[in-house]
């Protein structure tokens, strides 16, 4: 998809770029430039989250900042214009709120504007079309509201007959919708928020006093014949909302995806979990060993690698459980490679980044390839293609304290293995009872990939590696 367009004045217009595959849509989380500054090819201009990840946009050439045309917190649709660079290096022009600059088509003439102003950061919402809007005049909005606005304006609304502005509440389009569904009137309401925004909650509270006072008793002939008022005494469950004791986080980005992934999968793919309790204490003593051993120096050394390890292991014993489902062509597809991905919770969300051919991987390189997988996770930068291709997971709930879980397929993957908690608990050990460390395992499979036998012999085998980690050599 082509990312910029430019016109005869040497004013070119960066678009959303598609960062993932098919991604329709991403939200402006922090600008890095504004209006004036100068930018150079390469230069990383905004970060953005799509439903998959967040990602920086680098600019792809030089010039002065002309124009931020969406405010941080925005949604913006793949293709349209965000932001507007004068690679003829002069200086911002002096615009209008409403004014964008136009690139589909020759652009009229312009008409003189008022001197002495800078741009400010202005937003139009997510708009339809890339259709052409005429420049408006006499507009005037201070920064700090249009900063903050963007569509909740509504900018071709602004204007009366007599070409001043009108006073109109200030709310955002979320804000807006809400009160038009609660049939509340913005303007009877009284704001809370910065700069005499209308938040939610005023909403709610401007509904609650309406609530609480005594029903007006309607007349006689009206009550007879339709009976409205006696149903809509019952307030609307979306107006019992109480601020004090409930908050509404709306779902998007990772987290929207992720639950659209995981309602899909749980109800596509016929799930069956197994679970084993194995003695780790060797694994344990290994994991000390190798933290030692100068071939790993600098690298993470934990528990969760040689896991990691036993299951790359148990896969090529197993080859048929590393595989999907082909719906359209009712075809079983076996992968000769393992894209393992490893559960990562980030603030954003849930995430499942995957290491590519981790199959053909050294233990140094595999434990290399977990930590820049779990360091850019915790830094919210990893990319959509670490996210793609995913063939079987590990999750690791012990972190947590937890002992064990029945977890969810990763969509379009085969299986996915959860790690319990690592404790020292009594064992029965060569005849007698002391103290091991132990843990528990549970392995979730797609059944129409995975019969019972098959999963069966694949969690045998993680586990008996990690009971008897020198398996990892004599089985590889």
């Amino acid at each position: 998809m082509t990312t910029m367009t430019e016109n005869a004045s040497g004013l070119r217009e960066f678009k959303m770029p598609d960062v993932g595959e098919g991604l329709t849509e991403a939200e402006i989380l922090k600008w890095y430039v504004q209006p004036g500054d100068s930018v150079t090819d390469g230069q990383v201009v905004c970060e953005v989250e799509t439903a998959k990840a967040a990602v920086e946009l680098p600019i792809p050439y030089d010039g002065v900042v002309r124009e931020l045309r969406f405010p941080e917190g925005t949604t913006v649709d793949v293709g349209q214009v965000i932001i507007a660079v004068d690679v003829a290096g002069g200086a911002p022009a002096a615009q209008t709120p409403a004014q964008e600059t136009v690139t589909e088509e020759p652009a009229p003439a312009e008409e003189p504007k008022p001197e002495g102003r800078t741009p400010v950061l202005v937003g139009y919402g997510v708009a339809q079309s890339s259709t052409k809007r005429r420049p408006r005049k006499g507009v005037e909005v201070p920064a700090q509201q249009s900063e903050t606005l963007y569509a909740a304006t509504a900018i071709q609304g602004e204007l009366n007959g007599h070409g001043h502005t009108e006073q109109r509440p200030l709310a955002k389009p979320p804000v807006r919708k809400l009160a038009k569904d609660l049939g509340v009137d913005l303007a009877t309401v009284t704001p809370s928020g910065p700069d005499g925004i209308i938040t939610r909650e005023d909403v709610h509270a401007a509904v609650a006093p309406a609530q609480a006072a005594p029903a007006q008793p309607a007349p006689a002939p009206v009550v007879e014949e339709t009976p409205v008022p006696v149903r809509t005494q019952a307030p609307a469950p979306v107006a019992s909302f109480d601020t004090a004791r409930e908050t509404r986080i709306p779902v998007k980005g990772v987290r929207k995806a992720t639950a659209a992934a995981m309602i899909g999968s749980a109800f596509t793919a016929p799930h069956v979990t197994e679970f084993v309790t194995v003695d780790v204490t060797r694994t344990m003593r290994l994991v000390e060993e190798l933290k030692q051993d100068k071939e790993m120096q600098g690298l993470r050394v934990n528990p969760l690698l040689l896991i990691a390890k036993a299951l790359l292991v148990a896969i090529k014993r197993n080859p048929e459980v590393n595989a999907s489902w082909d719906e359209a062509n009712q075809e079983i597809v076996q992968k000769h490679y393992v894209n393992l991905g490893i559960a990562a919770a980030t603030p954003r969300g849930l995430i499942v980044p995957n290491i590519k051919d981790a199959q053909a991987k050294t233990l140094p390189q595999l434990a290399e390839a977990l930590g820049e997988l779990v360091s850019t996770a915790r830094e919210g930068k990893t990319s959509p293609t670490a996210m793609q291709g995913g063939t079987v997971t590990i999750t690791n709930v012990g972190v947590f304290g937890v002992d064990t879980g029945t977890p969810i397929l990763n969509p379009g993957e085969s299986a996915i293995l959860a790690v319990g908690a690592i404790k020292l608990q009594p064992w029965v050990h060569k005849g007698k009872v002391k103290p091991r460390q132990v843990t528990t395992l549970a392995l979730s499979f797609d059944h129409r990939l995975v019969d019972g036998e098959l999963g069966s012999k694949v969690l045998a085998d993680v586990a008996a590696i990690l009971e008897q980690p020198k398996r990892l050599i004599t089985w590889a």
